[in-house]
Parts: structure tokens; sequence; C-alpha cells
């Protein structure tokens, strides 16, 4: 018994760390992209929900809905990609962030699943299964012959 288990964990333990980033970056998207696209179904009723239910300090309630629904949507197309993903979770995590201090600070189990993904993406990247990790030689460039030295 002791042997299947061992053999077991050591099959779970090849599985590809790019197969968890993929689907990582796939969940968080679907979240925001869902939330992106519902606010840009219905205009009026997303800047009326920004004006009376989020009161999003510093920002008007029109700016906050188009932030938010630019971040939602641009940066979850990204993320689906692979394409600039490190940068793509800097918006969604201020976002987490700002609805976690200003907005709901009770869905904060939410809010830390979806931050920790998010921070797996940024510190660890998007994987092989990426954009990012196609493009990335083409666009390396050679160093200087000075900085070789």
């Amino acid at each position: 018994m002791r042997e299947h288990l061992v053999g077991l964990l050591e099959r779970l333990g090849r599985v590809p760390t790019s197969l968890h980033q993929l689907l990582f970056r796939l969940a968080v998207a679907g979240i925001f992209l869902r939330a992106g696209l519902t606010k840009l179904a219905s205009w009026e009723p997303t800047v009326a929900l920004f004006r009376d239910e989020y009161k999003v300090p510093v920002l008007s309630p029109d700016v906050a809905a188009v932030m938010a629904s630019t971040f939602e949507v641009g940066c979850s197309l990204l993320l689906i990609a692979g394409l600039v993903t490190r940068l793509a979770t800097l918006p969604l995590l201020g976002m987490i962030l700002t609805i976690q201090l200003f907005v709901y600070p009770q869905a904060w189990s939410e809010h830390l699943v979806w931050g920790s993904i998010l921070l797996y993406l940024l510190t660890r990247g998007p994987g092989a299964l990426s954009l990012d990790h196609v493009l990335t030689p083409v666009l390396r460039l050679k160093p200087a012959a000075h900085a070789r030295r």
C-alpha cells in the first residue's frame, strides 16, 4: 500500500507546472472577464453601482467604472493568451486591494484566493503554455559586446 502511495505521489509530482500556470490564468481571467463583460453590457447600471454601492474613494464613478471595465476585460484577455502576463496581473491586484479595503472587506477569502493566484503568476510567470514563453526568446536582444566582459 505504501509503495502505491509513493508511486502515486511521484506521478503527481511530475505534472508540469506550466499546466498549473495555464489553469491559474484561465481561472482568474474567467472571474474578471465575466465581471467586465457584465459591466459593459449594461453601462448605466454599472455607473450607478460605482456611485451608490462601491463608492471608490478619489475617483468619480464614471472614471472608476471605465478603469474597472478596461482592466477586467483587457487584463483577462492578456492572461488567457499569456501575453505580458506579469504586467497584466498588476492592475487586477490593485483592483482586488481596492475592493478589499474600500468596498467588500468581508469578502477577504475570495480576494485572498484571487490575489494568491495573481501573485503566483506575477512572481513565477505564465508558464510554457503562453505567448510570453514563445515570444521571449524572439524579443531578447543579444547583449552588447562590452557587457559580455
